[in-house]
């Protein structure tokens, strides 16, 4: 058996550490956002032979469209941002841009405005809060005790401040946006997150049910030494089909497989090394 209860202090350096920088970096430059949220036109077009970014500002200029950021997304093809556009002046510009960087096809083409990226905001903020509550009250109620749904909640939220905090970090030093594909993935994350916390406390309370003798540290490190080959390797499954997907799947869905990604990383790890630590120092705090 493995004495995981030893190292609390480690485990919390460690998140201490990345939890600082995902907060510092919110807290400075916050999240990049897309025009999901700020409102605008987004065209993604892909060129038959290469191109530049200069070539296609020129010719959004020429169709009298303030272009607010041009970003490559794959193999010759870049997303331009811009506010929002009649059909019109954005069907001029892709005539302009085909004479001056050849035959080209329209991936993607949406208008956005502000209004439905503030509602975007409200309704995930109000999704996520119901959610923690609900987690919360829910695993409370499943294990007889206040002290499971705290520790899974703390785990949770510490899931979705590195996702957050890593996304901030990208969206600072690489331009990466925040849209609602990443909306979908912060709160999928919750999910993963409780599920692995979940098979680790009903074990840890299996072997309470056997020997209440035994102290709460004995018993959670008995069930984290059998569980953690499981949950490595079903978090590995997951990781490797990810990683698959960032490699192949195109720059549409790259970032939110690297929010899914990040996600089930923190939550791997979230689930043995945070949600138990708590819920063994919640358990110290209540005997004392």
């Amino acid at each position: 058996m493995i004495r995981f209860s030893k190292y609390i202090w480690l485990y919390f350096s460690i998140s201490g550490v990345v939890l600082a920088a995902g907060i510092y970096s919110l807290v400075v430059w916050g999240l990049r956002p897309s025009i999901d949220f700020t409102g605008g036109t987004l065209v993604e077009v892909k060129f038959t032979k290469p191109t530049t970014t200069a070539t296609i500002e020129t010719s959004a200029e020429q169709s009298g469209i303030a272009v607010a950021g041009v970003t490559r997304s794959g193999d010759q093809t870049y997303m331009v941002r811009m506010k929002p556009e009649r059909d019109e002046i954005v069907t001029l510009f892709e005539q302009n841009l085909a004479s001056a960087a050849g035959a080209l096809q329209v991936v993607r083409k949406e208008t956005v405005g502000p209004v439905l990226g503030r509602e975007l905001v409200v309704k995930a903020l109000a999704a996520a809060i119901l959610a923690i509550i609900a987690i919360l009250l829910y695993v409370a109620y499943a294990f007889k005790n206040i002290k499971f749904g705290i520790s899974a909640v703390f785990a949770l939220i510490h899931d979705l401040l590195v996702v957050l905090g890593s996304f901030s970090l990208l969206g600072h030093f690489w331009g990466v946006e925040v849209d609602a594909l990443f909306v979908t993935a912060f709160l999928t994350t919750m999910s993963f997150s409780v599920h692995d916390t979940i098979v680790v406390f009903d074990r840890i309370r299996e072997y309470r049910h056997r020997d209440r003798s035994l102290p709460l540290t004995q018993l959670s490190d008995r069930a984290l030494t059998e569980m953690m080959n499981r949950s490595v390797t079903n978090s590995m499954t997951i990781i490797f089909m990810l990683l698959a997907l960032i490699l192949m799947g195109g720059g549409t869905i790259k970032w939110f497989v690297v929010a899914l990604l990040v996600g089930t990383i923190s939550g791997t790890y979230s689930s043995p090394f945070i949600a138990t630590p708590i819920l063994l120092l919640l358990d110290r705090w209540e005997r004392k």
